[in-house]
């Protein structure tokens, strides 16, 4: 489990930094693409999409792609608000979206809604198939028994 969570959070990460440089970008139209990210993004990203995974392997019997992507964007919500507002009791929230027009306490914006649903297709898909198809886990347990 441990490869998949560092994958995913290599993953998330990944896409923050992304993500932010597009943005810039955009604004800016500057080709440096910048982006940024916190390293507390890493490990939120990587425990939520663990968690995706696990909630993917229990709702892909009973639901929709697209009724799974729903959920899994109430669920990213839910966690960005959740450890954005345990972060900014230690001072240490690096992200703030009271700028925006749909914001919840500068947590969460419902601006950001269909890229989190885009993005947790794509998590499902992409990502926690292929890493699950991988068998890290299972390789690296049979390397250490191997050695002990």
């Amino acid at each position: 489990m441990f490869f998949r969570w560092y994958l995913y959070g290599l993953h998330g990460y990944f896409c923050e930094v992304t993500f932010t440089a597009a943005s810039d970008f955009k604004l800016n139209r500057t080709w440096k693409l910048m982006g940024h990210s916190s390293i507390w993004a890493f490990f939120i990203y990587a425990t939520s999409i663990l968690l995706i995974e696990r909630m993917y392997l229990r709702l892909r019997p009973h639901y929709t792609k697209f009724k799974r992507a729903v959920i899994y964007t109430l669920w990213i919500y839910l966690w960005e608000f959740s450890t954005g507002f345990i972060l900014r009791y230690f001072n240490a929230c690096p992200w703030d979206y009271s700028s925006f027009n749909y914001n919840v306490m500068g947590l969460v914006t419902m601006e950001y809604a269909i890229y989190w649903f885009l993005g947790s297709i794509i998590a499902e898909q992409v990502v926690i198939k292929t890493t699950m198809k991988l068998g890290l886990d299972n390789k690296l347990n049979n390397i250490l028994s191997r050695n002990l």
